[in-house]
């Protein structure tokens, strides 16, 4: 099926503490934004990739990207809400898009095996989302007092949210409701149930400067972890190692 993915990065930094929108902050020696826009690039290489910015940093980021290595997508101009810039997103896309992702742009250490997992998943139920099960305990607050919520019942939600196209354009026909805090929340009120699927909690959307620190710490085990496959893998290739470390 044809993909398309609208990556998403209207971030102004100021919970971050930045003068420079989140997006563009530095992840290791690329920008955030690069990170995710060549996630989806390698897990889908046949992808139509659209990245919507607020009309203002549209030209910062054509200087910014045009610096480095960052996978071929088209720019377009956002909205006053989510909902108007992923609506923006929807009409850049090629219209005969039949399986279509919305992502933050601040979510840049999204894995190749959870894009690959969502896209199966919205092709055989229609809309779906990744979540994973909160561990911290949560209390509802009530006038002056609070309540305990059980845990077990609540999901955090993640992207990329992934849905036939079909059904999002339909979705997206509305007006926007304050309701509508993420897509599938759209697609819901269409009619159309949504599917969960497990989440990765390395999946971070980086928000503030901790998790822009945790966020590099993920890339460097990340990337020691794949330095040593590599090794054993080469030690196999003269038959004096095999592929589980063992040695012939």
């Amino acid at each position: 099926m044809t993909t398309g993915v609208i990556i998403v990065a209207g971030g102004s930094g100021h919970r971050m503490g930045s003068s420079i929108p989140k997006q563009f902050l530095f992840l290791g020696n690329r920008p955030v934004l690069a990170h995710t826009i060549d996630a989806f690039a390698r897990a889908l290489p046949r992808a139509a990739l659209v990245v919507v910015l607020p009309e203002e940093h549209i030209a910062y980021w054509r200087d910014l990207s045009a610096r480095f290595d960052v996978a071929r997508h088209r720019v377009v101009a956002g909205g006053r809400e989510r909902f108007d810039s992923v609506r923006n997103g929807l009409g850049a896309l090629p219209s005969e898009t039949e399986l279509i992702a919305v992502q933050d742009g601040v979510r840049p250490l999204v894995s190749r095996e959870l894009i690959g997992r969502m896209f199966e998943a919205a092709e055989r139920y229609g809309a779906a989302i990744p979540v994973v099960a909160p561990v911290d305990s949560f209390r509802r607050v009530e006038g002056e007092g609070s309540a305990i919520v059980d845990r077990r019942t609540l999901r955090i939600v993640q992207t990329p949210q992934v849905f036939r196209g079909e059904l999002l354009r339909d979705a997206y026909r509305v007006d926007y409701r304050p309701e509508f805090t993420d897509d599938a929340s759209v697609v819901e009120a269409s009619g159309c149930p949504i599917h969960l699927c497990e989440g990765e909690r390395a999946n971070l959307k980086i928000t503030t400067r901790e998790d822009l620190a945790l966020a590099a710490a993920l890339i460097e085990m990340r990337e020691a972890d794949a330095e040593c496959s590599a090794g054993v893998e080469d030690k196999g290739t003269d038959g004096t190692v095999s592929g589980n470390g063992l040695r012939q």
